[in-house]
């Protein structure tokens, strides 16, 4: 039913499916007529590719103005606003006059990228587009990575106590979690919920915590932390991340995406991956599966968002 396999295993099992009549040489044929004739349409056997339709696409054209700006309005309408107690809520520019920014995801550019991508025309960390609106901002990795093995709480805890405001940068990255890497766990990694917590504890007002990662995280305790005032996921919203998070932290950009998954309480993992059913089965204690069927309790609903605005 496919034409072409993204990887080696048509390459290594495709002569014995032919060999046991899995597959005919009528489907070789159907799959090698779509795939040259869309390589035809690009006109790629037109003589030199160059000289052709695409083949003067430069990285000036790549990263001009109205691309980047698309880049920017994708990572601002991806990012939801899943907690807002008490107002936290946009940050104001003229009454933040220190922001600690903690976390091993806040100042590293890559991390916003997630898995497939190309070179980035631009690279702005969280860091340092929030430093465009703070001009006492420090930054504490706080952990070593995502996997947050090794970490420097104590450091981490001194920055958050003389700031102002504090931002946490927490999640996962592409060792937790891309294509061939199943994660083994729903919650934080490593030390980060101790990390997270001894941090709240120490500041001066309640913390914003962004999450940037691809699935979803059990992250119970920060909702139900009053010491935690506002949580973000952005997931991985590629170049201008940075910059839009910061437009939604202070106010610039009103949050209005939604949760395109449902994020699951870390007991989920009980369920074995293997079983496929979709619908709930009370009998036994099978929960089910996505937002139409699932019926254990969420830590986040399919769909779910705040935004700044109030309407009815």
């Amino acid at each position: 039913g496919m034409d072409v396999n993204c990887g080696g295993y048509i390459q290594t099992h495709g002569v014995s499916a032919y060999q046991q009549g899995k597959i005919t040489g009528e489907d070789i044929d159907r799959a090698l007529r779509n795939l040259f004739a869309i390589r035809m349409r690009l006109g790629l056997f037109n003589g030199n590719p160059k000289y052709n339709r695409y083949g003067n696409i430069r990285a000036d054209q790549v990263c001009k103005k109205e691309h980047q700006d698309l880049a920017l309005q994708a990572a601002q309408d991806g990012i939801v606003l899943l907690k807002n107690d008490a107002g936290a809520l946009p940050l104001s520019k003229s009454k933040v006059s220190s922001v600690a920014v903690i976390g091993p995801n806040g100042n590293n550019a890559s991390l916003l990228l997630g898995n497939y991508f190309g070179p980035p025309c631009i690279s702005v960390t969280p860091f340092q587009a929030l430093q465009g609106y703070v001009k006492d901002a420090t930054f504490v990795q706080g952990c070593n990575a995502a996997v947050c093995n090794v970490s420097n709480i104590g450091e981490a805890v001194h920055a958050a106590s003389s700031a102002d405001y504090v931002v946490l940068f927490m999640g996962l990255d592409q060792n937790q979690e891309r294509e061939e890497v199943d994660r083994l766990e729903l919650g934080l990694p490593g030390m980060q919920e101790s990390l997270v917590n001894k941090v709240a504890d120490a500041a001066k007002k309640p913390v914003i915590l962004v999450l940037l990662c691809g699935g979803p995280v059990d992250v119970t305790f920060a909702k139900n932390n009053p010491k935690i005032g506002a949580i973000v996921w952005a997931g991985y919203p590629g170049q201008a991340g940075g910059i839009a998070i910061a437009q939604v932290l202070f106010g610039e950009h009103n949050p209005g995406g939604r949760l395109p998954v449902t994020w699951y309480p870390k007991e989920f993992t009980a369920v074995p991956m293997t079983d496929m059913r979709m619908r709930a089965d009370p009998s036994t204690g099978y929960p089910g599966r996505t937002y139409r069927f699932y019926k254990g309790k969420t830590v986040y609903n399919f769909g779910y968002g705040l935004s700044y605005s109030k309407y009815s």
